[in-house]
């Protein structure tokens, strides 16, 4: 009997047309099932579709809230893209755009009212980045010099930030917390010196801030001497070695830098729409969702920003379903379908999938025999 097997062989260089074509293509197959899902639910998939676009772009007050939802996700996408970048598998995004909130807050209110806005404002958003690279050098130091598994610290210490967070609002009397509200425990207000200006609706400059900062990362990681290591670093440590770079140093810097940049997601939402370090209004899971925002981007941090955009979107219209009876979990089961779809895209991206011919078939069916 003749089996036929396939063969998976690496692809080489693809085409432009592949890499552009697949993180279209796994927005599309995602939507498929997520029509199929509601179907078989009893919904109208065309009803939920409208409404969630009508809900994201069918008005400025919408495109307004879905650009103020992409803007912690374009940070958070960027620092898991430059970290995987070099494969440093930094998934505590999360407890790093936390632990940046919580510094800003603290900046803020520490500044207190008298502060100039021309001084407060940067000290609230750089003590965003340095919280989030302080939370990360927790795990970036013991990977660099013990060896340890970076995916497992980092994910512990999500979990570690938010129950810190929750813990200064809700069971202490820090200094986070309003003491003018104490029957329902919340974040105590920054100063207006510390908050980022409106510009549209109630948009304000931390979306420009964002994308800026995803250029500057793409200008580093693409166009910098200080790029060049990385990516080499990212393909082979040994080479790097080999080529006089020093590995644990680019290792630290960045791990540190991808901190940085979901600490200062958490400072300009700190800084921007929240106003106040409030655990209701910052555990939403930006952190992990910028994972799915990196793949999809294929950890491009130019492409993070449009790729964070329709996420935006999707969190955006989340709520909005529940007004026709469609769980807002639903937006979870998208976002979810697209990043399996974009990583299952990554692999034809890397590889190429053919039967053998059928002169090797017979030849391996005779040394079979």
């Amino acid at each position: 009997m003749t089996t036929r097997r396939f063969i998976v062989e690496p692809r080489g260089l693809a085409s432009t047309g592949l890499i552009l074509a697949v993180p279209l293509l796994s927005v599309l197959l995602a939507v498929i099932v997520g029509a199929i899902f509601l179907a078989l639910t009893g919904n109208s998939p065309g009803e939920v579709y409208v409404k969630m676009l009508d809900v994201s772009f069918g008005s400025s007050r919408g495109i307004s809230e879905t650009l103020i939802s992409a803007t912690p996700l374009i940070l958070t996408g960027v620092a898991a893209a430059v970290a995987f970048k070099m494969l440093v598998w930094n998934i505590g995004a999360e407890g790093q755009f936390l632990m940046g909130a919580i510094f800003a807050a603290g900046m803020g209110i520490w500044l207190g009212d008298g502060s100039p806005a021309a001084v407060a404002l940067p000290l609230v958003i750089i003590a965003g980045a340095i919280g989030g690279a302080f939370w990360a050098s927790i795990s970036a130091v013991p990977k660099v010099y013990l060896g340890t598994n970076e995916i497992i610290t980092t994910l512990m210490l999500n979990f570690i930030a938010l129950n810190f967070m929750n813990y200064l609002i809700f069971g202490s009397s820090s200094p986070w917390r309003d003491p003018l509200v104490p029957q329902f425990p919340s974040g105590r207000p920054i100063p207006d010196s510390g908050r980022i200006p409106e510009f549209f609706n109630r948009l304000d400059y931390g979306f420009i801030v964002a994308c800026l900062l995803a250029i500057l990362a793409w200008f580093l990681i693409s166009k910098t001497r200080w790029g060049f290591e990385v990516r080499v670093v990212g393909d082979s440590a040994n080479t790097a070695r080999y080529a006089g770079i020093g590995v644990p140093q680019k290792i630290l810097g960045v791990f540190l830098m991808s901190g940085a940049f979901a600490g200062l997601a958490g400072s300009l939402y700190v800084a921007g729409p929240v106003g106040a370090l409030d655990p209701r209004s910052l555990d939403l899971g930006l952190g992990f969702t910028g994972i799915i925002v990196a793949a999809l981007a294929r950890l491009n941090p130019v492409a993070v920003i449009p790729v964070a955009i329709l996420m935006g979107a999707l969190n955006n219209a989340g709520p909005a379903l529940q007004s026709i009876q469609v769980p807002a979990a639903t937006v979870t089961m998208l976002q979810g379908a697209i990043l399996i779809f974009a990583v299952a895209g990554e692999f034809f991206i890397r590889n190429r999938v053919r039967r053998p011919e059928k002169r090797l078939e017979a030849l391996e069916e005779v040394s079979a025999a």
